[in-house]
């Protein structure tokens, strides 16, 4: 059985401290096989590692952090004005600080929604295979 994927090119704008924009591409990924979470993927040129880095966060933060400030921790997302949104990602390298198009967001979030609605996720399925990686297939 294939599994449904949602993938969706955006660009977006890294604010740098000196309040310089630097466009960035990056990569909006769902799959129904984890549908609690969404990843978006930056490439090697984006990174301060210079290798690709996916960040992975929960699908209901970023419809929360579109409609107004949510998370606390790694990922913080909020609205900035009525056509961006702003992804704050910490780690232990340092932070980044993007500007999305929301409509970009939005209707990745609209297709992830499409695919597997809200609600609808099958949780247990996740665990299941989240003690099984853990366990080694135990």
């Amino acid at each position: 059985m294939d599994v449904i994927t949602v993938e969706q090119p955006a660009q977006a704008q890294l604010i740098t401290a000196d309040d310089v924009e630097i466009p960035v591409s990056a990569t909006l990924r769902y799959t129904a096989d984890d549908p609690l979470a969404v990843r978006v993927d930056f490439p090697a040129e984006a990174a301060l590692e210079g290798e690709e880095v996916t960040w992975i966060f929960a699908r209901s933060l970023l419809d929360q952090g579109l409609r107004a400030p949510a998370g606390h921790g790694d990922v913080q997302i909020w609205p900035y004005g009525h056509t961006r949104t702003v992804v704050e990602f910490h780690s232990p390298h340092g932070l980044a600080l993007l500007q999305f198009p929301a409509s970009a967001l939005r209707r990745f979030l609209l297709r992830t929604y499409a695919a597997v609605a809200a609600g609808q996720e099958d949780v247990a399925g996740v665990v299941e295979r989240g003690l099984s990686a853990l366990f080694g297939g135990v």
